[in-house]
């Protein structure tokens, strides 16, 4: 009997094993079958899915490290049609929530697209209401019968970065925006746009999540620190704002730069917009060559070109400071009687005279006494007629007429003289006069203090853009300048601190070429103190009506955001300075 089950039992097993053996040589080949590896092959292709990587742009900062420029997550809001349970619903709590028509959300929801499966219903929609959307969301799921769906089932948020700006208009012609496809327009977000944007980055991504760690690290874009001092940026805001309500002008800049680097401090411009309301430019700007009129507007500078036409005058040893000159009021340079600002003689002067006393006669008397080669070779050494470089989009290049230009006329080398007939921005000014300010040497203005990418920094370093005066021809115009200004008490004065600079008012010329005595620019230019200078400004309003003059409208700008520069800045007084430095 026991041998009898030991047989059936042996059978048994030998049965199994057989079975076993047959099921692992089944299994060894198909694991070696050409349609294992086929599969094989095919798994590769599901192992991982190519994506792209788009990185966080760059944010920017001033250069205290406040935030003027970063990113904001913000949501789309979709439909997930094959989910969707009640429409109208659905179409209420979107309407409610987002400020949408609900007719025509509702019309999107139930006459979608042929083979349209998700519906975009808004797009960059703000967190706090997305999230409110979301929350009706889980309320309409817990309200619903179990097992069923909810009345807002099939809504689905998705997050993306947005740009921000998260003091509105404040420095909002220098930065420029970011439009919703990411692409910066004006300023540095245009200037700089790849820096920000840093480099998207298409791999293969591993779909297991076990490789992770298989993931490639993405950098962000390039993080910008500007030379841009925030508080001084505001208070030139609204001191130019001030101003043109004050002076009843049309429009205005002020800008303030450190004339040994080139670093600007602070550009007011008007008008300026929200730049988180981006899409409201067309309505603000009815050209982009106004966006920023410090950069990208030509104009003629009236008076304050006159410390240049001096500068050369000096350089080229045509005149000294104490040379002589009998202003009759009236000069004929090339066929044309050229007068004085107010059409009266002044009788004898030195340089110091014609300069306090703004001398058109004088100056015409200069230019032609060193000739057109002279002259004109000095305004373009100054970097009149070209680019200064600066690191903002649509820089003019104004405009320089020389001797065999078409519209060169002989009369132009008297009126170029003093600022009419020659185009030039309030930016090229500022390079121009820097070399009077720096020892002649002359700086490329740049609003770029430092770039930061994966926890490095890289400063720039200051760019000069030529020696177009000697040293001693620099300090002597400085301090013919500060005097001019002393002597006639002028309103550009700050008290405490030396200052030297040059008032402009320029006639507008109309379209016929005629000059409108009634409609004037009028501007400023002036550094300090006077010794070490560590701040250089100009300002320009356009057409005041309050009075025409630079004196009285653009110089008491001057000396008000000067005085609340060296406060910003901490600049001690002179008094107090040069005793410091004494010890």
């Amino acid at each position: 009997m026991r041998q009898q089950y030991a047989w059936r039992s042996n059978l048994l097993v030998s049965v199994l094993a057989l079975a076993a053996f047959l099921v692992l040589a089944q299994m060894v080949r198909i694991q070696n079958s050409e349609e294992a590896v086929i599969f094989r092959l095919q798994s590769l292709s599901y192992a991982s899915e190519l994506r792209t990587f788009y990185p966080d742009r760059g944010e920017i900062y001033d250069r205290n490290g406040h935030l003027l420029a970063g990113n904001r997550t913000v949501y789309e809001v979709g439909m997930n049609l094959g989910a969707m349970r009640d429409p109208s619903a659905i179409a209420l709590a979107v309407s409610a929530q987002l400020g949408l028509d609900y007719n025509e959300v509702l019309g999107q929801l139930t006459a979608p697209p042929e083979g349209l499966s998700y519906l975009v219903l808004a797009n960059y929609v703000e967190s706090d209401k997305a999230l409110a959307l979301q929350a009706l969301q889980k309320d309409a799921q817990m309200q619903a019968a179990e097992g069923t769906s909810g009345a807002l089932t099939g809504l689905e948020f998705s997050t993306h970065p947005q740009r921000s700006y998260p003091e509105d208009s404040l420095a909002s012609n220098i930065l420029g925006f970011v439009n919703r496809e990411g692409r910066g327009y004006f300023g540095v977000e245009e200037k700089y746009n790849d820096l920000l944007a840093g480099n998207p980055v298409q791999v293969l991504v591993p779909t297991d999540p076990n490789r992770a760690v298989e993931i490639p690290h993405v950098s962000n874009g390039t993080t910008l620190v500007l030379t841009i001092h925030r508080d001084l940026q505001d208070a030139a805001e609204e001191i130019l704002d001030n101003a043109l309500s004050t002076y009843g002008a049309s429009g205005g800049t002020i800008i303030v730069m450190d004339p040994k680097t080139g670093e600007l401090l602070a550009m007011a411009v008007t008008p300026r917009m929200n730049l988180n309301e981006f899409w409201n430019y067309g309505v603000i700007y009815d050209t982009a060559s106004e966006f920023n009129q410090s950069v990208s507007v030509p104009y003629e500078p009236g008076s304050v070109l006159k410390i240049l036409t001096m500068a050369a005058a000096l350089d080229s040893n045509t005149v000294t400071p104490a040379t002589s000159f009998l202003d009759t009021g009236a000069i004929m340079v090339g066929g044309v009687t050229i007068q004085n600002w107010d059409r009266q003689a002044w009788g004898p002067q030195d340089m110091v005279g014609c300069l306090q006393h703004s001398l058109n006669v004088c100056m015409a008397w200069l230019s032609t006494s060193m000739g057109p080669e002279i002259f004109y070779g000095y305004m373009d050494r100054f970097g009149l007629g070209r680019p200064t470089g600066v690191d903002l989009s649509g820089e003019a290049a104004g405009r320089l007429k020389i001797p065999g230009d078409e519209d060169w006329y002989p009369v132009d080398l008297g009126t170029n003289s003093f600022g009419q007939g020659i185009a030039v921005t309030p930016i090229q000014m500022l390079m121009a006069a820097s070399a009077i300010a720096n020892d002649g040497h002359m700086v490329t203005p740049r609003v770029l203090y430092a770039m930061m990418r994966e926890g490095r920094q890289y400063n720039v370093t200051p760019q000069f853009a030529g020696m177009p005066i000697s040293q001693a021809t620099a300090d002597t115009l400085s301090e013919m300048l500060a005097l001019s200004l002393e002597q006639e008490s002028s309103n550009a004065l700050v008290p405490g601190y030396r200052v030297a600079g040059k008032t402009g008012t320029a006639q507008i010329p109309t379209e016929s070429g005629f000059y409108d005595a009634t409609k004037t620019n009028a501007s400023f230019i002036g550094w300090g103190p006077v010794d070490d200078p560590r701040f250089m400004i100009y300002v320009w309003l356009e057409q005041p009506s309050a009075s025409i003059w630079g004196s009285e409208t653009a110089a008491p700008v001057f000396s008000e955001i000067a005085s609340k520069t060296v406060i910003l800045l901490d600049i001690p007084p002179d008094i107090i300075r040069l005793q410091i430095a004494a010890r």
